[in-house]
Parts: C-alpha cells; sequence; structure tokens
C-alpha cells in the first residue's frame, strides 16, 4: 500500500490561494489524485494525474482555477488553487490508484487530509 502524507491547508480569504502537497512513498500508481469532502457531503473528485503521461482531468467546478501537476522525481504531487472561495472550504485528500478517475472508488490508498478553510 502507498504511504500519502497531505500538506498545505489552511485558512485563507476569498480569492486568496493555496498549494497542497501529497508525498508518496512510491510513484507506483498509475494516477494520482486529489478529492475533497465537505461536512455533511459525499467525498468528490477535484484533480487527477497520469503519473507517467501527465494527463489530467478536472471537475467542473474548479477547471481554470485549480492545477494539478507531479513531481516524478521527489514523488510528490501538487494541486495549486487559485481564486478560492468558501465553496471550496473542505477537508482535501490525496489518493493513488490503478485508474485515472475523478471516482474516489477507484483509488486504493488515501492520505488523512488536510483542510482548507475560506472564509468570505
Amino acid at each position: 500500500q502507498v504511504q500519502l502524507v497531505e500538506s498545505g491547508g489552511g485558512s485563507v480569504q476569498s480569492g486568496e490561494s493555496l498549494r497542497l502537497s501529497c508525498a508518496a512513498s512510491r510513484f507506483t500508481s498509475a494516477a494520482m489524485g486529489w478529492f475533497r469532502q465537505a461536512p455533511g457531503k459525499e467525498r468528490e473528485g477535484v484533480a487527477s494525474v497520469m503519473v507517467i503521461t501527465g494527463k489530467r482531468l478536472y471537475a467542473d467546478s474548479v477547471k481554470d482555477r485549480f492545477y494539478i501537476t507531479r513531481d516524478n522525481a521527489l514523488k510528490i504531487v501538487y494541486l495549486q488553487m487559485n481564486n478560492l472561495t468558501p465553496e471550496d472550504t473542505a477537508m482535501y485528500y490525496c489518493a493513488a490508484g490503478p485508474v485515472h478517475s475523478l471516482e474516489p472508488n477507484a483509488y486504493a490508498s488515501w492520505g488523512q487530509g488536510t483542510q482548507v478553510t475560506v472564509s468570505s
């Protein structure tokens, strides 16, 4: 099982930016993804990237605001989040899995999460 550790969360004002990092014990999975879960809501896919090709997927709600990148040498996946809004407030999770998807069920390994809070 891949070990994943997220960092970079925090509290910001609406319109500000944050960059999340996910350090992986190894980069053997086909895809790495970022997911989020707000209180009372289901976990949703935000962005994913194929480790080898770099192909990316984004949820419609974050397109042109969030960007996922990976550093294969450091085994880190980043999520750059710009123009944040209160609707982006959630616990953000990093995940690794064999399928390039935004569906949580497609991922086998999960980190503990990092909280992002955006105030208006």
